[in-house]
């Protein structure tokens, strides 16, 4: 595939049971081998759920948004390193200081253990939040200015990129430098789209193009009647 991209293809196993998620990670067959534990899958399972994908060889988003005071979310993040995630996300609006301590955190429990250190991500403002709603809570920039302003601050603090929406990938990037990553959720192939979401979602190929390093997609593939033709046709239409 063209610059690796079914590589930095993320599966969201948003599913109740470890069961139904290693029967999608088995079904990915290798041709992805990255999947994302969230909140539900990691609630009903626990952690073991994680060591149970890293089995097989595949890598893991660990996707818990932790979002404390700065020594509760550094051993935390400490804890998901021991899992063996790869990517990790935390919020940016826990502050400079939180975002900071974690990385030091990471990076000496790395470095004593001679692990390779994951990649920290920040999470900027939700995509489900509008401009509307950003008033409503009390901020005073609207929702570009404030992914800018906290991509902006979670890079001093020395994370190595942020969660963003498909339409904030270049902005990001102009912002904080190309070498700064986005992980884009809100992606919806040409071959699983409708007519009534044509213009609310970017294509995996818009979304690489804009210059994202990787992409999240669930039901695409997990709701696929056949995930390995689901996986073909994305392969054809990124590549």
């Amino acid at each position: 595939m063209t610059d690796g991209r079914m590589n930095r293809v993320i599966v969201a196993l948003d599913v109740e049971t470890g069961g139904r998620a290693m029967e999608i990670v088995r079904a990915c067959n290798g041709v992805i081998s990255f999947f994302k534990v969230g909140k539900q899958l990691f609630t009903a399972e626990g952690p073991d759920v994680v060591r149970r994908i890293k089995k097989t060889g595949s890598r893991v988003f660990l996707d818990l948004k932790y979002h404390d005071i700065p020594n509760t979310v550094a051993q935390a993040t400490v804890e998901a390193v021991k899992l063996g995630a790869d990517i990790i996300d935390i919020h940016t609006s826990g502050g400079y200081e939180m975002m900071k301590k974690t990385m030091e955190a990471v990076r000496g429990y790395c470095a004593a253990h001679s692990v390779s250190e994951p990649e920290i991500f920040g999470i900027t403002i939700l995509t489900s939040l509008d401009d509307t709603e950003l008033k409503r809570i009390g901020y005073t920039g609207g929702t570009a200015d404030m992914v800018a302003r906290l991509a902006v601050l979670g890079r001093e603090a020395g994370i190595n990129g942020v969660v963003c929406s498909p339409l904030e990938i270049s902005m990001v990037k102009k912002t904080c430098g190309s070498d700064f990553k986005t992980i884009t959720p809100g992606i919806r192939p040409l071959f699983a789209q409708s007519p009534d979401d044509q213009k609310r979602v970017m294509t995996p190929k818009n979304a690489f193009d804009a210059g994202t390093d990787y992409i999240v997609m669930g039901r695409p593939i997990t709701k696929a009647l056949n995930i390995g033709e689901a996986l073909r046709k994305l392969g054809d239409e990124i590549g």
